[in-house]
């Protein structure tokens, strides 16, 4: 597992996966921006064979604003990428670390944010933890 993720697997379909995965991520004030289907893509643009593949473009509006109110450029660090692949009779559930995705910020802009990383890792961590739940 990469060092710049948080990771959980669950048993389902990707589809039932997706739709747990959806609920959480509302529950913590998180919404879908976008969907990529990296399955589907790389069959349509290059023929290549993929497994079960897609990649959820999660934002927290909220964090989102403060962000880029503080630095219009975080806009290249957004929106917070949620991945989920088929491994079998299971679904792995990864998402990138907010706190390691500000590492790479201006050191101004990290001290006028120095509290949101922490409090998206932790709405994140807390979808994560209800997925283990259920």
């Amino acid at each position: 597992m990469a060092p710049y993720g948080m990771y959980l697997t669950i048993s389902g379909s990707l589809e039932e996966a997706k739709a747990r995965v959806v609920a959480a991520l509302k529950a913590q004030g998180f919404g879908i921006l976008t969907e990529i289907d990296v399955q589907k893509t790389l069959k349509e643009k290059i023929g290549a064979d993929f497994e079960p593949y897609l990649i959820l473009g999660a934002c927290n509006p909220h964090l989102a604003h403060q962000a880029l109110t503080a630095d219009r450029a975080i806009g290249l660090l957004l929106p917070c990428n949620v991945v989920l692949r088929s491994t079998g009779g299971a679904v792995e559930i990864s998402i990138l670390d907010p706190e390691v995705m500000f590492s790479v910020v201006e050191p101004q802009t990290q001290k006028a944010l120095a509290a949101l990383p922490g409090e998206a890792k932790s709405r994140l961590e807390a979808a994560l933890a209800a997925l283990k739940l259920r």
